[in-house]
């Protein structure tokens, strides 16, 4: 993958959040500002999405820790996922749990 595909994927990404927030009526706040997403629970805490382009991967950080995401594509697939250090959970499983553990309710966000 090269930094315009990287672009591309996470700015696609960030938007389908956005969506998804805005579909689920959840009481979270979201801001996306210099390749970085601050989404803000009830209880005001935060989950923050960065971009990591000198690496091509995805962070997060929330309560619970700190994650990295690497975008993996499976042989003969055309679309992949970003997966916690490449082999891992897959980023919408993790931001739904960490989303659900902030937010004190269940959290299911579909992209």
């Amino acid at each position: 993958m090269n930094e315009s595909q990287y672009t591309e994927l996470l700015d696609g990404l960030m938007l389908a959040i956005e969506d998804a927030i805005d579909d689920s009526g959840l009481d979270i706040d979201y801001e996306n500002s210099a390749g970085i997403m601050t989404l803000t629970c009830p209880d005001n805490s935060k989950i923050i999405l960065s971009r990591q382009t000198p690496l091509l991967q995805l962070w997060m950080a929330a309560r619970s820790g700190g994650f990295h995401f690497d975008y993996h594509v499976e042989e003969h697939e055309e679309q992949g996922e970003w997966l916690l250090d490449g082999k891992g959970e897959s980023f919408l499983v993790m931001l739904n749990r960490c989303l659900s553990e902030q937010s004190g309710e269940p959290v299911n966000l579909t992209l």
